[in-house]
C-alpha cells in the first residue's frame, strides 16, 4: 500500500501512552477483532499492514455506498471549508433541503434530525406519547414491541428490546413497553389496552437474526393501529435508504406508517439519525418538546442529501435488486453445499442472514470469514448477517460468496 493515506504497521498515531498500550484506554464495552484499518475504498478495507479485506458488514449497514465515495467526499469537504456548526438555534439550509426530500419521498410532512439510530428511535417514542397526550389521551402512554427487536443502547431503547442480556446490571428497565411475540398478530391484539399508544416494530429484525416480518403481518399491524386510534412505528433504522432494494421496507408491504426512525445508511458513514412523521402524529411536537445540539448540522446534511440523491437517481434501486438477487441465489448455493451448517437463508434485498445450525455458534463464522479476508456480521438466533454495500460490483459479490464458502469450510473440519 502506498500514497498518502498509507499507514505503516507500528506507526499507528498514539500506539502507546506512559500507562501502556492506547487500545487499553478504550473502554471494553466491545468484543473487538485485532485488526485495524487505515482506508477504505469501494468494498474494500485496508489495514495498517496493508491486507485488504472484503466489507460485507458494511460498518453494520452504514457504509450504504461503500467506502471513500468521491461524491460523498466532495459534498463533505465543500461543507468543511465553508461552515461545520451553528446549532438548531438557527435555521440549517441543509435541513430544510433534506427534509424537502424526503417529505416528497415518502409518507410524512415532518423530519427531526439527529446523530443515531437510537436517538432516531427515542424520538418517535416520545413522538407517539406526546401525540396521544395533546389528543386528549395523556393515560395512553405505553407502546407494544417485540421479542427479538433491537432498537439502540439508550435505557428506553434497550426496554423496549427487551434483551435481558443487554438489560442486565442497568437496574429496573425503563416502564412502558409490552412486549409480545414477533409475527403473532393474535397477541399484538391482546396486548391492545387502555394505556396503549403505539405500536413499533422493524421490517426486519436485524440484530434479531435477519428475520422478516411476513407482509400480511405489517398490514395487519396497519389495520389494528387504525381501529383503536394507535400510532403505527417503524424502525427502519436498518432497512432503509435502499437496503432492501426499496428506499424503505414499508414499500414493499403497501402501508404506510405514522411515525419512522431511521439512520445508518442515511450518512453513508457519517453519523445522522432522522425521525420522519406525518403531520397528525407530530403535532404535539412542538418548540420545548425535544431537541439536539449536533443533530442535523451542516456536515451531516450536505452528506446524507448527496447519499439520499444518490440512492434516488434512475436505475439504482433496480441494480439493487438485481445484486440482492445474486446474492441470494449465491447464498442459497451455500446452503445446499454445506446443509449441516446452514439452516436457513434470511431477510431481503442486501440485508440477508444465515441461520445457522445449533451446533454451529456465528462468532466461529465471523472468525472464519475474517481469516478468508471477509468481514461479516453477528446476529441474534444464532444468526449470521451479510451486508455488502449497496453499490457492491459483480465480481466482488461473486468474491464474497465464494470466501463465505471457503470460511464455512473451515468451521465444518474444527466441528465433530
Amino acid at each position: 500500500m502506498s500514497g498518502s493515506n498509507a499507514v505503516q504497521a507500528g506507526q499507528i498515531p498514539g500506539a502507546a501512552t506512559s500507562k501502556g498500550k492506547s487500545q487499553d484506554a478504550v473502554m471494553g464495552t466491545y468484543g473487538r477483532q485485532d485488526v485495524v484499518f487505515a482506508r477504505g475504498e469501494g468494498s474494500w478495507v485496508y489495514t495498517t499492514s496493508g491486507d485488504k479485506y472484503l466489507d460485507f458488514g458494511s460498518g453494520v449497514a452504514v457504509n450504504a455506498l461503500g467506502h471513500a465515495h468521491p461524491r460523498l467526499i466532495a459534498a463533505l469537504t465543500a461543507q468543511a471549508q465553508s461552515l461545520w456548526h451553528t446549532s438548531n438555534l438557527y435555521r440549517v439550509a441543509g435541513q430544510e433541503t433534506l427534509a424537502g426530500r424526503l417529505t416528497e419521498l415518502t409518507f410524512a410532512d415532518r423530519v427531526f434530525f439527529c446523530n443515531s439510530g437510537a436517538e432516531a428511535c427515542e424520538g418517535a417514542i416520545k413522538i407517539a406519547r406526546r401525540y396521544q397526550f395533546v389528543a386528549g389521551h395523556p393515560e395512553r402512554w405505553r407502546i407494544i414491541t417485540f421479542r427479538g427487536a433491537f432498537h439502540g443502547r439508550t435505557l428506553a431503547t434497550l426496554a423496549a428490546g427487551g434483551n435481558e442480556k443487554y438489560l442486565e446490571g442497568f437496574g429496573h428497565a425503563a416502564d412502558g413497553f409490552d412486549l409480545v411475540a414477533f409475527g403473532d398478530l393474535d397477541a399484538v391484539a391482546a396486548a391492545i389496552g387502555d394505556e396503549t399508544a403505539a405500536i413499533m416494530v422493524e421490517p426486519i429484525q436485524g440484530e434479531g437474526g435477519a428475520r422478516l416480518a411476513p407482509p400480511e403481518f405489517l398490514a395487519g399491524l396497519r389495520e389494528l393501529c387504525d381501529q383503536h386510534g394507535l400510532l403505527l412505528v417503524l424502525d427502519e433504522v436498518q432497512t432503509g435508504i435502499g437496503r432492501t432494494g426499496k428506499l424503505f421496507a414499508y414499500e414493499w408491504v403497501g402501508i404506510t406508517p405514522d411515525v419512522m426512525a431511521i439512520a445508518k445508511g442515511l450518512g453513508g458513514g457519517f453519523p445522522v439519525g432522522a425521525v420522519l412523521a406525518t403531520a397528525e402524529a407530530a403535532k404535539g411536537m412542538t418548540p420545548g418538546t425535544h431537541g439536539s445540539t449536533f443533530g442535523g448540522n451542516p456536515l451531516a446534511m450536505s452528506v446524507a442529501n448527496e447519499v439520499v440523491a444518490i440512492v434516488t437517481e434512475p436505475g439504482f434501486l433496480d441494480e439493487v435488486n438485481a445484486r440482492a438477487l445474486r446474492l441470494k441465489q449465491g447464498l442459497a448455493r451455500i446452503k445446499d453445499t454445506h446443509p449441516d451448517l446452514v439452516e436457513d437463508l434470511r431477510g431481503a434485498g442486501l440485508l440477508t442472514g444465515l441461520k445457522l445450525k445449533p451446533n454451529v455458534q456465528p462468532a466461529d463464522v465471523v472468525k472464519a470469514a475474517s481469516a478468508e479476508n471477509l468481514l461479516l456480521v453477528g446476529a441474534g438466533d444464532n444468526t449470521v448477517r451479510v451486508l455488502p454495500p449497496l453499490n457492491v460490483t459483480d465480481a466482488d459479490l461473486a468474491d464474497g460468496v465464494e470466501r463465505l464458502s471457503r470460511a464455512l469450510t473451515r468451521v465444518a473440519k474444527t466441528i465433530t
